[in-house]
């Protein structure tokens, strides 16, 4: 039974760190669960107050930043509220849409119709939609390092 605990573990933090790049995927959520999983599987004994506040303000984070990141590369490049709303439907339809190039071209699209809509210039519009993948890599990466944190933390205190 350890094997199959630590393989559902390790699946959940695969799952989790895609989740990072594929927003579709549960992220955060994936990892955080793991947790509950080595605590069915052997024990919640290894885990205290501490670990539960610290991985919860991680999740907390996490969540609050991949939408304020996100919106902040629209907004730093002149980007209208509509083209907020329009990027971040980009991010989760566009890899439907457009399977290999959907989680880069759904955002910058979105950005992009959203400044046309406003009557924005052709160039403004482009830039916004550059500005919107600028905020997704950003919010991407701020993702894989807090995620990353949160394995880190659960092997340290675990071990």
């Amino acid at each position: 039974m350890d094997i199959v605990g630590w393989i559902i573990i390790v699946a959940l933090f695969i799952v989790g760190m895609a989740g990072a790049v594929y927003p579709v995927l549960p992220g955060a959520l994936a990892i955080y669960f793991a947790f509950f999983v080595y605590g069915w599987f052997f024990s919640f004994a290894p885990y205290n107050a501490w670990f539960w506040i610290i991985q919860t303000l991680i999740v907390v984070a996490l969540f609050v930043a991949d939408y304020a990141v996100t919106a902040w590369g629209v907004k730093r490049f002149g980007g209208s509220r509509l083209s907020t709303i329009l990027s971040t439907i980009g991010i989760i339809i566009g890899p439907f849409v457009i399977p290999a190039f959907g989680l880069i071209l759904g955002p910058f699209i979105g950005a992009v119709l959203g400044e046309l809509i406003s009557k924005a210039p052709l160039d403004r519009a482009i830039k916004v939609g550059f500005g919107s993948v600028l905020g997704l890599f950003t919010s991407t990466v701020m993702k894989v390092i807090l995620q990353l944190v949160m394995i880190l933390v659960f092997l340290i205190w675990v071990f």
